[in-house]
């Protein structure tokens, strides 16, 4: 079987908070559509990609490693990876995720580590990372059920180029006027602890898991072996910064200047390239693929390199697990 670089058609999501921006930024589904959230690698039975090139495209991913062998794409019993591209053009709820102890003993199929980078934010935008000093899971509960959270929240200004780690059992929130790239656990469980009173299209407010967050609400964390935002390489018109590493995934954000090339080397592992600035192309056994703001490409593990060249200015986010 022939293994080559898969470009995979996100998985659209529509959710009240969303925006236009992902559609209109990043030629994703219909210009002027209104998304929420771009799921740009997904295996899961909430959402999965659809292959767009090659021998196999119009085949789903999942399909695709079936037919392919698991031990040729990913290595591991269960996909391991959910990347998206996220449009808060209004607040998202008050959340937190459990860790995999907790999912383990509960029936779920993993914890939720994630890390945010910031792709574009609106002057003044702000998220929550984490609670105040001294606030426990009690305090959070209390304060969610009579409605006066927000004052416990610790609320952090961002800006485009920004990096956070989102450790399973940190209170989090994505705020108004944010475009965020996800890198995450593949896990959808979120546990919303406040929703600021909003109502759906038919007037219902969304459901809350108050007891279960305050069950998984960490006050502290290990991040020993935890790194973020850090360049580790700047040179000739390329620079190179390892957004996150932590146990469950690596992430990279490279920028090179017209005319440049850089060649990354799998290790053995799956390997996401997710270009959100200027285009370019991406070689692989002498061939070559078109890479452009807003693609997706899932490079097999049974691929040990692949070469990313410039015909602008371009800016990818690369993902291992």
């Amino acid at each position: 079987m022939k293994f080559y670089p898969l470009k995979l058609i996100p998985d659209r999501k529509s959710i009240i908070w969303g925006g236009k921006q992902i559609s209109e930024l990043f030629n994703i589904g219909t210009k002027g559509e209104n998304i929420a959230e771009a799921w740009m690698l997904t295996v899961r039975p909430d959402g999965v990609n659809v292959i767009e090139n090659g021998e196999y495209a119009g085949t789903s991913l999942s399909e695709y490693i079936e037919k392919a062998g698991q031990e040729n794409i990913y290595g591991k019993d269960e996909f391991p990876l959910l990347i998206k591209i996220i449009d808060a053009c209004d607040k998202l709820s008050v959340q937190v995720h459990p860790d995999d102890e907790y999912a383990k003993t509960h029936g779920l199929d993993a914890g939720k580590t994630e890390m945010w980078y910031i792709l574009d934010a609106k002057p003044g935008a702000t998220l929550v990372n984490g609670l105040k000093d001294g606030v426990n899971a009690q305090l959070v509960g209390e304060a969610a059920k009579s409605g006066k959270l927000e004052k416990y929240l610790n609320y952090t200004p961002v800006k485009k180029g920004d990096c956070f780690f989102i450790p399973a059992g940190l209170v989090h929130a994505i705020g108004e006027g944010i475009l965020i790239a996800e890198i995450q656990q593949n896990s959808n469980t979120t546990y919303r602890i406040y929703d600021y009173e909003r109502r759906d299209k038919n007037g219902n407010k969304r459901e809350l898991h108050i007891e279960s967050a305050c069950e998984v609400i960490k006050e502290k964390f290990d991040l020993e072996n935890t790194r973020v935002n850090e360049v580790i390489y700047e040179k000739d018109g390329v620079k190179v910064t390892l957004l996150c590493l932590c146990e469950f995934f690596s992430a990279k954000n490279h920028e090179i200047e017209k005319g440049n090339l850089i060649s990354i080397n799998t290790d053995g592992k799956m390997l996401h390239l997710m270009c959100v600035g200027g285009n370019g192309y991406i070689e692989c056994e002498g061939e070559k693929y078109e890479f452009k703001k807003g693609d997706s490409y899932l490079i097999p593990l049974a691929i040990k390199e692949v070469k990313v060249y410039t015909e602008d200015k371009l800016e990818f986010i690369s993902s291992v697990n």
